[in-house]
């Protein structure tokens, strides 16, 4: 499961009636590994003047945060809900190294680059091949 839902946020979404920070809030509480991931990511976007992107990229500890993290950048509404919040577009590769683009980046030669198929490829090692 990829959240914790209360019962009663759980109410107001079949009713359709859940908002943005109701369900930033419940990520944040739910998978606290990842989103001490994202938050640093951002941080270094946001403590680097113009920078194009911060990132975090400390494998995670156990398998359970490394789960976390998987399920957090996996999901489309999670991905973009901590995108919204953080006013940022998240990239990642090998299931640690996550990187907190500027808007103003995307599209970008560096954007581009940390995407690519060459970037991945050179972010590859054995110690990472089950990550």
């Amino acid at each position: 499961m990829s959240l914790d839902v209360p019962v009663a946020l759980l109410e107001r979404a079949e009713a359709g009636q859940v908002d943005d920070a109701e369900f930033v809030d419940c990520v944040r509480q739910s998978l606290p590994y990842a989103w001490t991931v994202v938050s640093a990511a951002a941080e270094r976007l946001a403590d680097a003047p113009g920078a194009e992107f911060g990132e975090h990229g400390t494998p995670p500890p156990s398998e359970a945060e490394r789960g976390e993290l998987l399920r957090a950048l996996a999901s489309d509404a999670i991905r973009g809900g901590l995108e919204r919040h953080f006013g940022i577009k998240l990239a990642f590769q090998n299931c640690h190294r996550v990187a907190a683009f500027a808007l103003s980046a995307v599209g970008g030669t560096t954007y581009q680059e940390f995407i690519s198929p060459v970037a991945q490829l050179r972010n590859q090692s054995p110690e990472l091949r089950d990550c």
